[in-house]
């Protein structure tokens, strides 16, 4: 799922894999991904990791290792690799002009205690849901913005339509609904006009 480099596991949105749970930390692990493998190192003293069940601090992964952070199981398994080379029809070039130019997504809470909130979607993948609730991810495609169900339980709607293993293309205006929370889907300016300030 994840090219050569380094994939930061942790409970803050800011994380290339994020795991909503208070066992895990902010920014609990990371992967070093490298042709010829893969390590993983704990950052947080607090917060350990287990690999096989055994307390560790940095370490080699092997296909089908069992990482657990927290409550949370994850195997690791290199047996599929990402292709680096750019394939027009399926895979995204973030230098691409086109995904650039792609308006940014983002979502408005309809109801609840977190009424009015917005949830810009950033990533290329967006986790929302909690475990044990139901999830979905949002992918961003060169194409726009897609919606796929990840944990199906409760209610899982678009425009009242139910979720299937099938991505469903958001449209300006769709109404995502997770259980009892109600999610309306709106465009913003591009990621070229986009600005950000920091002070």
């Amino acid at each position: 799922m994840f090219g050569n480099g380094i994939v930061h596991i942790g409970r803050d949105d800011t994380n290339d894999l994020v795991i909503d749970s208070l066992a895990v930390a902010p920014v609990h692990a990371a992967l070093i991904v490298r042709e010829d493998g893969c390590t993983i190192k704990q950052l947080n003293e607090d917060f350990p990791v287990l690999v096989n069940g055994e307390k560790t601090k940095i370490r080699n992964l092997n296909n089908n290792d069992m990482i657990t952070l927290g409550k949370h199981d994850i195997v690791y398994n290199d047996m599929e690799r990402v292709d680096q080379t750019p394939q027009p029809d399926n895979l995204i070039d973030p230098f691409d002009n086109e995904y650039d130019a792609l308006p940014s997504g983002n979502f408005q809470v309809m109801n609840g205690p977190n009424i009015g909130k917005l949830i810009q979607i950033r990533k290329s993948m967006t986790r929302l849901g909690h475990a044990g609730t139901g999830i979905v991810v949002i992918s961003k495609r060169k194409e726009g913005y897609f919606v796929t169900v990840l944990e199906n339980i409760g209610k899982m709607t678009v425009n009242d339509i139910p979720l299937t293993e099938r991505a469903v293309k958001l449209n300006p205006n769709d109404v995502l609904n997770i259980n009892d929370t109600s999610l309306q889907f709106f465009l913003g300016p591009s990621h070229k006009q986009s600005t950000v300030s920091v002070f």
